[in-house]
């Protein structure tokens, strides 16, 4: 059953848009951190610094002393009620949303995916409409699952009228919503005359489609061979691919769920060279390893660790937070998509290619990347900022008016007590599933009070 209302916020209290004074706290932005105040009223910063409290007599006032204050976080990637041949992804945008403001997110960005043969605006239509239960901020990135003159069309239709400025390719999946590189390569051309930006899901689908059949023929279908048939190689192949296709068309170009340390080496040494790349890594690939993919366990135990790219080697975790310390990743996205295990992941349980790809995380990425990166000494709260939140309103559009505390910007902020420690448990998750990757994982820091279009959250 859906939870609603009251009833998914649980304990929590959602205050109406109002006006608040907040003091005491420490501020973070990604340039800087300073001890000010912040006047928030209608769902904007009216004032932002040294404040006399006298003149907000009015307003509620909150007390934040020994927490931290930061940006509302914006997760760029996230999949709710994403259809496949299992059902919607467990969370819908109502659900989605809540368990992202629970976690510091209170801006999201989802996509269009259409069906091969159906028209671009009327998928963006539709979806504009499944994305109207929201509770915070969103964009829609337009998917791209083929490539013909009506979609050229389409694409400068999307920009010019509807103010779409992200695409979205798929390297993979190229039997429902994938492309080739031939493809990707006429797309690049016409998303770089626009200077928008494109978004690419970097894995070679043609090596991919070979190891599943080839693992197939020899029964091998439990769960665990979802790891070995996604290899890194077919990440590492298409992302080189993808460089070599930007610095060749000068496409602004995003490569999103970066999971092994190679591929983050390439996009580093592609930015030093000027190619107009952009990098994404998530939490799972930071905190979790491939050890999961054991096919002693029960089914059901590995089910919940099928998402694509899969994990990987403890090795590969290691370099890879390297990449995140020295800066290659622009953003830290969540790939959020959940599946419950009973009735959708299980879909998969004699064959593990019919299994739903995806898994949660928009609720943990902020508490995991606090808790290992910042308090870890891997990386800085400015860091930290960017990288949750100031980047992304950067690239996709939001530059002038989230990503940082400054007056005149959208009242999203984070009130974090830095000091709790709990462990992540599914009892207490907002996110709609059955299961939760991250479980059992300790996080020091929570999300005290949220702020998002000026509503008010309590957790």
């Amino acid at each position: 059953m859906q939870k609603t209302g009251h009833q998914a916020l649980g304990e929590n209290v959602m205050t109406e848009a109002g006006k608040y004074f907040i003091t005491g706290g420490k501020i973070l932005n990604a340039n800087k951190a300073s001890k000010v105040d912040i006047a928030v009223v209608d769902g904007k910063i009216a004032a932002f610094g040294r404040l006399n409290p006298e003149e907000y007599q009015d307003f509620r006032t909150i007390l934040a002393k020994g927490k931290l204050i930061f940006p509302g976080g914006i997760d760029p990637h996230v999949h709710m009620a994403l259809p496949t041949p299992a059902g919607l992804s467990s969370d819908n945008f109502y659900t989605g949303s809540l368990a992202a403001i629970a976690g510091g997110t209170t801006s999201i960005i989802d996509f269009v995916t259409p069906k091969r043969g159906q028209s671009l605006l009327e998928a963006l239509d539709l979806r504009r409409k499944e994305a109207e239960s929201s509770l915070c901020d969103y964009k829609l990135h337009m998917g791209i699952s083929e490539w013909k003159a009506s979609v050229k069309k389409e694409i400068k239709q999307c920009i010019l009228k509807e103010n779409i400025r992200s695409f979205k390719a798929y390297l993979a999946y190229r039997d429902s919503i994938g492309i080739t590189l031939d493809q990707l390569k006429s797309l690049m051309e016409v998303i770089a005359e626009e200077g928008c930006l494109l978004l690419v899901h970097c894995e070679d689908g043609d090596l991919i489609k070979d190891t599943v059949r080839k693992l197939l023929r020899s029964r091998k279908t439990h769960a665990a061979y979802h790891g070995i048939s996604r290899p890194a190689e077919a990440e590492i192949l298409a992302i080189k691919s993808v460089i070599e296709l930007a610095s060749e068309t000068k496409c602004r170009t995003y490569i999103v769920h970066t999971s092994t340390s190679e591929g983050g080496r390439l996009i580093r040494e592609a930015k030093e060279e000027g190619i107009p790349v952009y990098g994404e890594t998530c939490m799972q690939y930071l905190v979790l390893d491939d050890e999961v993919y054991d096919e002693s366990l029960p089914n059901f135990e590995v089910l919940p660790f099928v998402f694509s790219p899969p994990l990987r080697s403890i090795k590969d975790q290691q370099l890879l937070w390297k990449e995140v310390t020295k800066g290659t990743f622009d953003t830290m996205g969540s790939d959020h998509c959940p599946f419950n295990l009973s009735g959708q992941k299980d879909i998969g349980n004699d064959n593990f290619s019919l299994v739903p790809s995806g898994a949660g995380g928009v609720e943990y990425r902020i508490p995991l990347l606090f808790s290992h990166g910042v308090l870890s000494h891997l990386i800085t709260n400015e860091q930290f900022v960017a990288m949750t939140s100031t980047n992304a309103a950067k690239l996709f559009g939001w530059e002038r008016s989230k990503g940082k505390i400054a007056a005149g910007f959208d009242a999203d902020l984070v009130i974090w007590d830095p000091e709790p420690m709990s462990i992540i448990n599914r009892v207490t998750q907002k996110q709609h599933c059955d299961s939760n990757i991250f479980e059992g994982i300790p996080v020091t820091g929570r999300v005290e009070k949220v702020i998002s279009r000026g509503k008010l959250y309590e957790f």
